[in-house]
């Protein structure tokens, strides 16, 4: 038995089938979850699970850790340690991509606005239903399209609609963060060929310029959807301590018929959704 072994064997034995969902009527020999459950649970084999405990398998995938890790009610800071344990912890100079469990969930309940994940350089990482209904399913966009900073300064979003003020706001507040960012990761070869390639455009590089540094915080704009018209929008954004992950929380702006277009998509979207290593 290996360290990944010994620990998934641990939280396997301190699991509670209650906390789980599962039935706890027969008699068991031992506390915590059956191999077979935690297999169920997770979407993988017994004789897999059997394999990683006695540290016969090979390294699991980002995926199946992620599966064992929601499984067993895994803590935010005992994930980490699984995908460490399992050679996916994030270098220290590059951007974090891992969702944290109670991201996952937080996100996954706010289901009466929309609400997405970015990482520090503004790639979408995850969104839940009501975000694809009003803006357009992301799982079909190319990744350049699921980038907010190339979005907003090449238009890629024909959704969107800001007024001048809402838009200058917005994007010297972006670039504000990006520079951050930067900051915080100046050997992220992602970080500097995103910045390398926002150059290009003249907005982001008047405003690169500047030298603002700042973490992007709120915006307004109005998403233009095509059966129920305009919708006014409030956006929120909250960054986590230690992934540095944007959770965007979009509100219906007050004195608007903003909530009740945002109830009449609800329901009509995609399930929610996630992309990369999460």
């Amino acid at each position: 038995m290996n360290d990944l072994g010994a620990a998934l064997r641990a939280w396997r034995e301190r699991t509670d089938p209650d906390a789980v969902g599962l039935p706890n009527a027969s008699p068991r020999r031992v506390a915590g979850l059956r191999r077979g459950e935690l297999a169920t649970l997770a979407g993988i084999s017994p004789e897999y699970v059997a394999r990683l405990e006695q540290g016969r398998a090979g390294t699991p995938s980002a995926q199946v850790c992620a599966a064992l890790a929601c499984a067993l009610r895994l803590s935010d800071d005992e994930e980490a340690h699984l995908m460490r344990l399992a050679g996916f912890a994030t270098a220290p100079d590059r951007i974090p991509c891992r969702i944290p469990g109670s991201l996952h969930r937080v996100i996954d309940h706010l289901g009466d606005v929309p609400a997405a994940v970015y990482d520090a350089a503004w790639r979408l990482l995850h969104w839940n239903r009501l975000f694809a209904a009003v803006f357009g399913d992301p799982a079909d966009a190319s990744a350049d399209d699921r980038n907010a900073l190339i979005v907003q300064f090449e238009s890629r979003n024909p959704r969107v609609r800001q007024t001048d003020t809402e838009r200058a706001y917005f994007e010297q507040s972006l670039v504000a963060d990006l520079r951050a960012t930067s900051a915080r990761y100046p050997n992220d070869p992602d970080v500097a060929a995103l910045v390398t390639r926002m150059a290009g455009n003249d907005r982001f590089r008047r405003l690169w310029a500047l030298g603002a540094v700042a973490l992007h915080e709120s915006a307004h704009k109005t998403a233009v959807h095509p059966d129920v018209g305009p919708i006014p929008l409030d956006s929120n954004v909250l960054t986590t301590r230690n992934t540095d992950h944007r959770l965007v929380v979009l509100t219906p702006r007050p004195d608007t018929t903003a909530r009740e277009k945002l109830d009449r998509l609800g329901g009509r979207g995609p399930v929610p959704r996630q992309v990369g290593l999460t």
